[in-house]
């Protein structure tokens, strides 16, 4: 399985992106497994090596200037870019632009079909947007690249949690709510649970908006004129849905464990629980073409430099990589992935 080329980006290199990829990369089950593709800065490698274990500063780093250049069975790096000063823990601006140069080589590669999947290392939203980065963020960007819609989606060995809506503001959220959206999210939630988990008739939950979802109407009006009726249609149309179902209750009572997957209305309804139960669980884009998988927090730049980063999200993310392709080319016929 060495032809599965992952293609992994550094992120923010003030951040813990180095560390968290060397420390999962030294896992010797990973080579066996995938061939990985660094897309960073040597040298801000170099910086980072500094202040891990000895171990991890023995990893052996095979420059190559892209991924069709990699050599299969060694953990391979693309130099993107070199003017970059390292100040661990620090916002910069120049780190921001460090780390979009990353990403534009690294979907460039995967365009060229020179990678297989995308794995990325975290950002800092604040200093890589720019004129040549006026996204959100990663998800957003993405699907800009690929030019298609997907689904922000995070996933751990025992929670599956899709968005209706990512990085959007409190205020916006009830107009953005339509059901043509929401019907959207839902199709792209059951797809990704067939041909990404192999489940052949997902059980999905679908989460309310206010409080109580609604009451019946007495605290908002979403869940009666906009999701009750998405829910009602799809169902006929042969899908498993559930819900909506009051968000407090659902995630306190253990309700989750019943289905394949959850559809939450905006980003904090779904990352508070799933952060409280794993945190070591991974955010996936999923429908599209391309996968993608990223750990699931931020830079941190409070620990970056000091060798405490824990690296299980990202190895996680890695894993989740390798098992999509593989499930994808099993259930889909004739992928090229």
């Amino acid at each position: 399985m060495k032809d599965i080329k992952i293609g992994i980006t550094a992120g923010d290199p003030n951040g813990v992106g180095y560390e968290v990829i060397f420390k999962s990369l030294i896992d010797e089950h990973v080579l066996e497994l995938c061939t990985p593709i660094i897309y960073g800065g040597i040298e801000a490698a170099k910086e980072h090596l500094k202040f891990l274990d000895d171990d991890i500063r023995k990893i052996q780093l095979h420059v190559v200037p892209d991924a069709a250049n990699a050599k299969l069975g060694c953990i391979n790096f693309v130099n993107c870019f070199s003017e970059v000063k390292v100040e661990l823990g620090q916002r910069d601006t120049k780190a921001g632009e460090a780390a979009r140069l990353c990403l534009e080589k690294a979907i460039k590669d995967w365009k060229s079909n020179n990678i297989s999947a995308l794995v990325t290392a975290p950002i800092c939203k604040e200093t890589i947007r720019s004129e040549e980065f006026p996204w959100e963020g990663h998800t957003e960007w993405l699907e800009d690249a690929v030019k298609q819609e997907g689904l922000m989606m995070f996933v751990s060995d025992n929670l599956r949690v899709g968005l209706v809506t990512n990085h959007l503001p409190i205020a916006e959220l009830s107009e953005a709510l339509t059901p043509e959206l929401i019907e959207k999210k839902l199709l792209l939630l059951n797809t990704t649970l067939k041909n990404d988990f192999g489940i052949e008739k997902p059980r999905i939950a679908v989460l309310g908006l206010n409080p109580h979802a609604g009451d019946g109407g007495v605290i908002g009006q979403e869940e009666q004129s906009v999701i009750i009726p998405v829910v009602k249609k799809l169902n006929e149309e042969g899908l498993m849905l559930f819900g909506p179902y009051a968000a407090d209750g659902f995630w306190g009572s253990g309700k989750y464990r019943l289905f394949d997957a959850v559809m939450a209305m905006y980003h904090d309804q779904a990352l508070i629980p799933f952060k409280l139960l794993d945190m070591s669980g991974v955010n996936m884009t999923a429908g599209l073409d391309i996968v993608r998988t990223s750990p699931d927090h931020g830079t941190c730049f409070d620990i970056a430099g000091k060798n405490m980063a824990d690296e299980m999200s990202m190895r996680h993310a890695i894993w989740l990589a390798i098992d999509t392709l593989n499930k994808r080319r099993q259930i889909i016929p004739n992928t090229q992935l």
